[in-house]
């Protein structure tokens, strides 16, 4: 008999209220119900005794208008598309956790989506997107090609983070890659270093490249000539790094002096092969994005710092700016270095 009571209270939890339920149970008519739970109470002069009557049912039965209804009234679903290659990658997984309260701040709710750095799954997860009625979307882009972009932005704000797109209108917030890898690679070679390596991802994608240019002109600047089998480059994933890091020592008989790894992945994948070779390793390291965990290992790992609270609070502001119907420009978001002895 307990149990059966039991059942009883669990199923009722899940019995979903409408506005008729409400309104009845409050004895007011629909249109009233609905338009003191929907904050207009005041504006159509309902009197104060009915309005917290309602609201009290409401409390009750912890009823909330629902949003389809909302969209369907005011053409807007309160909702923000994210859509980023790897949820995995802890640049992008920082971003979304920057972005989420900035929204909710803002009276959005987020929803992410990711494309696994494929164009097909990016295409879906944005229709996808698109049938959820989102008012904006945030886009970190897997492909170089801007087309496809364009016709989406022409159907609803758009702003890319992290990547660009050569020759694209499309707005975007990216990190200022160049300087900041510039400067590591310099300061590795004042500190002694002859042989730096590179490892990257896709070279298509504006981060591959911004990053291998402030490579290069780090070598350049030091009067460094970059030699055969320094720049490798294939994609952010950390098998990748595990075979490049193979690649390299075969190729060069022993590991790099210096290291630089465009991603924490990559970084990921190298060491993985180092620590199962057990045959030495570079004398330096450095790479691209930077976590807490790195303070923890053995080697004084140099790593530029992306502000992915700016990224996220800069997108935010442009694509908001956009719905208001607004231009926007684009913007680089200065990186900084974290210096491990």
């Amino acid at each position: 008999m307990q149990l059966e009571c039991a059942l009883r209270v669990i199923v009722s939890q899940f019995i979903r209220l409408t506005m008729d339920d409400i309104a009845r149970l409050a004895n007011v008519s629909k249109t009233t119900a609905s338009l003191v739970l929907n904050g207009r109470s005041a504006e159509y002069r309902i009197a104060e005794a009915t309005k917290e009557r309602v609201l009290a049912i409401a409390r009750e039965h912890h009823f909330q208008p629902s949003q389809s209804a909302k969209t369907l009234r005011s053409r807007k679903s309160g909702t923000l598309g994210l859509l980023v290659p790897e949820l995995s990658n802890f640049a992008h997984a920082s971003l979304a956790q920057a972005l989420e309260p900035l929204c909710r701040e803002a009276g959005y709710q987020l929803l992410v989506m990711s494309s696994n750095e494929q164009a097909s799954m990016e295409t879906a997860g944005i229709e996808h997107l698109l049938t959820r009625q989102v008012d904006g979307l945030i886009v970190v882009p897997c492909s170089s090609d801007a087309t496809q972009y364009l016709k989406w932005s022409l159907r609803l704000p758009l702003v890319f983070v992290d990547r660009h797109i050569k020759n694209c209108p499309i707005p975007f917030v990216v990190t200022d890659a160049i300087d900041a890898v510039t400067s590591l690679v310099m300061q590795t070679i004042a500190g002694g270093s002859k042989e730096v390596v590179y490892f990257g991802g896709q070279a298509d994608l504006s981060p591959s490249q911004d990053r291998l240019a402030g490579y290069r002109k780090g070598l350049e600047l030091s009067g460094v000539p970059e030699q055969p089998y320094w720049v490798w480059q294939r994609d952010y994933l950390r098998p990748s790094g595990y075979s490049m890091m193979a690649e390299c020592y075969e190729r060069l008989g022993h590991y790099p002096d210096s290291l630089f790894t465009g991603s924490l992945t990559l970084l990921e994948g190298a060491l993985a092969y180092i620590n199962e070779k057990q045959n030495g390793m570079p004398k330096r390291l450095m790479t691209f994005d930077d976590h807490n965990l790195l303070n923890c290992l053995p080697w004084g790992i140099q790593s530029v710092v992306q502000d992915s609270q700016q990224l996220a609070s800069e997108s935010l502001v442009r694509v908001l700016k956009l719905m208001q119907g607004e231009a926007v420009d684009s913007v680089w978001i200065p990186a900084s270095l974290h210096q491990r002895s």
